[in-house]
């Protein structure tokens, strides 16, 4: 008979907790992608209550438990064990009267009697003991409440988010309680299967539309943050006010698959598009796209560039040294930072659509859509286009430079 991995399993669902994609967490944890993609699926993206949440220091954790351990193996005072760990003698002595079977236990001293056999506290039984014992097995309230669970269905059909459904409750219900629910009981409910209280298909009534819990990264365990980025808080302030031309914002739009992509660089104040061909998204390639498009403009229309933490961006100290520009980078998840670039983006799908392949688009056909997008009117410049205000900058250059003024 096999036995189920759970040091595997348990491993797995850390590195999921910890920003890792399901390959990487299985990789991690030591077992195939199929079986960690079989974990993931059979618990709908959401962590499993088995798996500890992360030590809030209110209880000991695993590691002070070892420390426990290893101080009666040398024989300390429950005092002294305690001091070492930051705890209360209380906590120490409780944990071994909990877990040390009909043993009383004593520090070696001069006066006391010399033990035959080991201690037998053992570190992994009382965290499982404790796991056990914390566990709270309910049926879940969407599943008892028939009533309630008609009308969250209801609701969700109706197209409203569980929270939005979770507040309407609320509402409708002050003062009974067993007719209110909480937004995350109702992605549970279709996340996991064993709480499935709510059909496995309303989930293409969510706004997302998916049926499984994606892991969300935390902005501090990003993975392959770019080395020497410069932060767009220390961005000059004329760049913000865009009172100064050759200040850009740039990014990918992604193909089918995230197999394909095309480089987007947007004019802060002109609003002119340029519209890179990539042969990749490798780091190399955006590398080359970008020194070729600073060819295209004078010199003195490229001061700076705004960016997203993208991992294509890994050589932009390259860049900088090729082009003299200044390179920024956004904070993470605020793609507002560089709102022109997001904006375009949006317009662009138009001639790109999301969920194609945009590598069948060649360099002309690239150049016949920012030269579309060129000639928009653009209520933000008074409607005129872009390449008319861009053309009235150029042709007022060699009078005036293209410096803010300083009256």
């Amino acid at each position: 008979m096999q036995f189920p991995k759970r040091e595997e399993k348990r491993r797995f669902w850390e590195f999921v907790r910890a920003g890792a994609t399901r390959t990487e967490a299985a990789l991690a944890a030591g077992v195939v992608e199929q079986c960690g993609r079989r974990w993931f699926l059979h618990a709908g993206g959401v962590l499993p209550p088995s798996i500890p949440e992360v030590s809030s220091g209110r209880y000991l954790s695993m590691s002070e438990r070892e420390e426990i351990f290893a101080g009666v193996e040398r024989g300390e005072s429950i005092r002294r064990i305690a001091d070492a760990m930051g705890r209360a003698p209380s906590t120490v002595l409780r944990e071994l009267r909990h877990n040390m079977r009909h043993q009383l236990y004593r520090s070696r001293s001069p006066f006391s009697h010399r033990r035959s056999g080991p201690w037998n506290y053992r570190p992994s039984a009382a965290q499982e003991r404790m796991k056990r014992l914390a566990s709270r097995p309910k049926t879940a309230k969407l599943a008892k409440n028939a009533q309630l669970r008609e009308l969250v269905q209801a609701k969700l059909v109706e197209k409203l988010s569980p929270e939005q459904i979770s507040r309407q409750l609320r509402r409708q219900f002050p003062d009974d309680a067993e007719m209110r629910v909480s937004h995350e009981t109702i992605f549970q409910s279709i996340y996991v299967q064993g709480r499935g209280a709510l059909r496995r298909e309303l989930a293409v009534c969510l706004r997302t539309g998916r049926a499984l819990r994606r892991p969300h990264r935390m902005g501090q365990e990003r993975r392959g943050r770019i080395p020497n980025m410069i932060n767009i808080s220390e961005r000059p302030a004329e760049v913000e006010d865009r009172a100064v031309p050759g200040h850009w914002e740039g990014d990918l739009i992604i193909g089918k698959q995230g197999r394909s992509a095309i480089g987007t660089l947007v004019e802060r104040q002109t609003r002119y598009l340029i519209l890179m061909h990539l042969k990749g998204q490798s780091a190399e390639e955006v590398e080359k796209a970008m020194v070729a498009a600073t060819k295209r403009l004078p010199e003195a229309l490229w001061k700076s560039l705004t960016w997203d933490q993208g991992s294509e961006m890994r050589n932009h100290a390259k860049i900088s040294v090729a082009t003299n520009l200044e390179i920024y980078f956004c904070d993470p998840a605020k793609p507002w930072q560089r709102g022109s670039n997001e904006n375009t983006n949006g317009l662009l799908r138009q001639y790109f659509p999301k969920g194609t392949d945009l590598s069948v688009h060649s360099p002309e056909h690239l150049e016949f859509v920012s030269a579309q997008m060129n000639r928009r009117p653009r209520k933000t410049l008074n409607w005129l286009e872009p390449r008319e205000v861009l053309a009235q900058l150029l042709s007022e250059a060699p009078r005036q430079p293209l410096v803010a003024s300083t009256d």
